[in-house]
């Protein structure tokens, strides 16, 4: 009896993880369908709070507290991983097409691996750094620094919130590591704080009403519930049973999804340098994480250490 909650609990991490991918990937898409019907900021902040109050009223039914624990770090963990992140990443969406901008985005794990070494102590190998040339490689390929009259806002703005990404991964894990935060408090709590800026950011910068049509409202619901809401919760989960990189390199299949649902509902063209890039880019995450599980299987008790102490 007592083998059926275990193997269970070994499922739980992959399943959240496939229905992380499945849900982020597609709501790249969403997301540029959205904007049709808001103005970028009022929409990122339209997004955060219907996502904080489903998590205030999840937080509230599981009967848990609702009073924040280390409401200063929770406090950059918002700003930081939702204020920014959300806002950076949907003025991309603007300037960019929904594939490109997911890419960029989830070159996260590189910005979170040069991190996490001073940061964190998680120090960074030799066959790593070869994971993060093909990386950043990759990346060049795509933002084309020579070529100004690419859209070049739009891939400065994606980097960018991938970097805001990485370093709120990097606090989640150092505030783990020193405070026994609950998970869903902690989501909670960094959405209401992040999305707070992010109202008074719309206020100031609205150029145009948003259009609360049913069409609008349903995209709202999915993304604030489905993909702010539970995705981030998901994100937060994983993040609490790996280490920094591992949890990053996770959500691979994101940019996939996002790069194959664009393409089928939205015809966003890719250019042949783009296609190279994003190659470099794949291949170089998929070396990082090959890297990783090599390590994790040369080093069993020191990786199950890493795991209980960000438990």
């Amino acid at each position: 009896m007592p083998s059926t909650p275990i193997s269970l609990a070994r499922w739980l991490p992959p399943l959240a993880l496939l229905v992380l991918s499945l849900t982020w990937g597609y709501t790249w898409v969403m997301a540029k369908q959205g904007l049709a019907y808001a103005p970028p900021f009022a929409f990122a902040a339209e997004r955060a709070v219907g996502g904080a109050m489903a998590l205030l009223l999840a937080l509230k039914a599981s009967g848990r507290s609702l009073r924040p624990v280390a409401p200063g770090p929770t406090l950059v963990i918002g700003l930081t991983q939702v204020t920014a992140f959300m806002a950076l990443q949907t003025w991309a969406l603007v300037e960019g097409g929904p594939g490109k901008t997911a890419v960029l985005i989830f070159t996260m794990p590189i910005w979170t691996l040069l991190m996490a070494w001073p940061i964190l102590g998680e120090r960074i190998r030799g066959s790593q750094w070869l994971a993060a040339l093909s990386t950043l490689v990759g990346l060049v390929l795509i933002i084309e620094p020579w070529d100004m009259h690419s859209s070049l806002l739009s891939k400065v703005l994606g980097v960018s919130a991938a970097v805001c990404w990485a370093i709120g991964t990097i606090l989640v894990k150092r505030l783990r590591s020193r405070h026994p935060v609950d998970l869903l408090a902690l989501t909670t709590w960094q959405m209401i704080l992040g999305a707070v800026p992010l109202v008074l950011l719309a206020v100031l910068v609205t150029d145009r009403p948003t259009d609360w049509s049913l069409p609008y409202i349903g995209i709202l619901a999915f993304l604030s519930i489905a993909s702010t809401a539970i995705c981030w919760w998901l994100w937060i989960y994983i993040l609490d049973r790996l280490p920094a990189w591992e949890a990053s390199l996770s959500v691979l299949g994101t940019p996939v999804v996002a790069i194959v649902s664009s393409r089928l509902m939205l015809g966003e063209e890719f250019k042949a340098i783009e296609v190279a890039g994003i190659l470099l880019i794949g291949c170089g995450l998929s070396l990082l994480s090959f890297f990783g599980w090599l390590s994790s299987r040369r080093n069993p008790l020191r990786n199950a250490t890493e795991q209980a102490i960000s438990r």
